[in-house]
């Protein structure tokens, strides 16, 4: 029988605990939710959803995904036919900080580091007071790896929304393909 040194046990001990704190510490995004709004768990699977466009800002770079029944929507001519998108639409909106290319042999900016993740929900019984649609930012945290809501409610983009009220409170239109 071979015998191991207490010491040795300890240190296994201790590193084992060390790396089951981090497991347990670090964060499943799919609990935070915005207080008396969207939670990260109602956009489950955003990430496999289809691409509608990309948007830049001066140092921003940002990919709008939307579900099945969204682009089903789009496809059928909404917002553009003067209809509403349905209940059970949803985008998301990824936002990275952007960065010159070192690869690519013309200036090109691609994401570097994730800034946040907006989500955007038509539900007209649960938000008939923004048009049928709730929104959440989750601020993203490079150095904890971690989502913080911003805001208070499911209204925070509502205000921004307005000035598109016209097209459903959507500015990202389905471009061709």
């Amino acid at each position: 029988m071979i015998r191991i040194p207490s010491w040795l046990m300890v240190i296994i001990a201790v590193v084992l605990a060390v790396l089951g704190g981090r497991a347990i510490s670090a964060q499943d995004k799919y609990t935070v939710q915005v207080p008396n709004g969207l939670a990260f768990s109602e956009f489950r699977g955003y990430e496999d959803w289809q691409t509608i466009a990309v948007s830049e800002t001066e140092d921003v770079l940002a990919v709008i995904l939307a579900n099945p029944v969204m682009i089903d929507a789009y496809r059928a001519g909404v917002p553009d036919n003067g209809k509403h998108f349905p209940d059970g639409s949803k985008i998301a909106k990824i936002h990275w900080k952007a960065k010159k290319s070192t690869e690519a042999p013309a200036p090109t900016m691609v994401p570097d580091t994730l800034r946040d993740v907006d989500f955007i929900e038509r539900d007209t019984k649960r938000f008939p007071d923004t048009g049928g649609w709730g929104y959440a930012q989750f601020n993203y945290d490079a150095a904890s790896d971690k989502f913080t809501p911003d805001g208070s409610d499911a209204k925070c983009g509502y205000a921004c929304h307005t000035i598109v009220a016209a097209r459903d409170y959507i500015f990202t239109a389905y471009p061709r393909r």
